[in-house]
């Protein structure tokens, strides 16, 4: 992103303007480039969000910092901003944009069944198969090699990127974008075991994305055994994420990569799912609750707290137990220590019983 490619250039006190924020310094140093603080060069604009980078102001090379509104200085030009992360983001789409080319209209190579209904302006790329009674919105692209089932339902301006897999009847809302390699619908881990055999159970249930969920490369969304397995509103998940059936996941929800959730738990809204957390089936997370990493989840979770370990617990308390583990190798040398102490002292202690016993004796 560094560099003037098709960057438009603009002064600081220009950005200012578009972003909200206050400059200190040079309010007319003119960028000409855009990138990360570790990569930026000379002319770059670059931001700071985490307190844990600000060392590398005093090391980047770029022209100027978009901080917190509360830093207090810099060794160079900054525009203070209440959130940097969104405010870096907009000038991104202002200074760069974007030129991604967007296939258009229906190819020869597409496959589309029966009664499909296609809105304005749909894109289909080659090889794609849409089965009979398929319902595509206006405006939404289907890249080469995905499948969508039978009667499945997309809704407007929707990005189903290549080889994605929409199974039979699974509903997306508008703004939907699906990476490539994920797989919606397939069938939930249901199996009864009779006589030493597993049979399977079956699942004939739908998934429902809501609008404006956007899901990474390869995840796995079950469908319903029963009902509905559903992503809400606005929610985002990264890659390689398990969501089992009967999940109901709230809005505005971050699950991040390799988290994995059992079957028919409840997941409120505002709630993050760190890389890795795994959750029971059978319980609820609150809203705005944080798993971090790792954790394992076995019992259900109250809103407005964080939980990380195993088997999950307040993280404060999580934090104190994790410590008292670390220690266990210096309190066992100690336990040892004081083992031999005691064994010395019992030893003297019986030695001067016996010596006293021999002399009244």
């Amino acid at each position: 992103m560094s560099g003037e490619g098709s960057v438009i250039r603009k002064t600081l006190k220009e950005i200012a303007q578009l972003i909200d924020g206050e400059v200190v310094g040079d309010s007319g140093i003119v960028v000409t480039g855009i990138s990360g603080i570790r990569e930026a060069e000379e002319g770059d604009l670059t931001f700071l969000a985490n307190p844990r980078y600000a060392p590398l102001m005093d090391t980047t090379r770029a022209a100027a910092i978009i901080t917190s509104r509360d830093t207090a200085g810099a060794p160079k030009p900054i525009i203070k901003t209440t959130n940097p992360s969104l405010a870096f983001a907009k000038i991104i789409s202002i200074m760069m944009p974007n030129d991604q080319q967007y296939p258009s209209g229906i190819h020869q190579a597409a496959v589309i069944g029966k009664n499909v209904k296609l809105g304005r302006d749909v894109a289909i790329q080659a090889y794609a198969v849409l089965d009979d009674g398929v319902t595509v919105g206006d405006r939404t692209i289907i890249y080469a090699g995905s499948y969508v089932g039978y009667n499945a339902k997309i809704g407007c301006d929707c990005l189903i990127y290549p080889n994605v897999v929409l199974r039979e009847k699974v509903v997306l809302g508008d703004r939907v974008v699906i990476h490539p390699g994920t797989c919606i619908g397939s069938d939930g881990f249901g199996f009864a075991t009779v006589n030493g055999e597993h049979r399977k159970i079956p699942q004939i249930g739908t998934v429902v994305i809501e609008d404006d969920v956007e899901i990474g490369a390869n995840v796995t969304i079950d469908r319903a055994r029963f009902g509905k397995t559903v992503i809400g509103r606005g929610t985002k998940i990264d890659n390689l994420v398990q969501i089992a059936h009967n999940v109901i996941i709230g809005q505005n929800s971050l699950i991040i990569a390799q988290a994995g959730i059992s079957g028919s738990t409840v997941i409120g809204n505002n709630v993050t799912i760190a890389g890795q957390a795994g959750l029971v089936g059978h319980i609820t997370v609150g809203d705005n609750a944080v798993l971090a990493a790792q954790a394992g989840v076995t019992k259900s979770v109250p809103a407005n707290i964080c939980v990380s370990g195993y088997p999950a617990k307040p993280h404060d308390e999580a934090k104190r137990l994790n410590a008292f583990v670390s220690r266990l190798p210096q309190m066992a040398d100690e336990l040892k220590k004081l083992r031999e102490k005691v064994n010395q002292l019992e030893s003297k202690i019986a030695n001067g019983t016996a010596a006293d016993n021999k002399k009244r004796g």
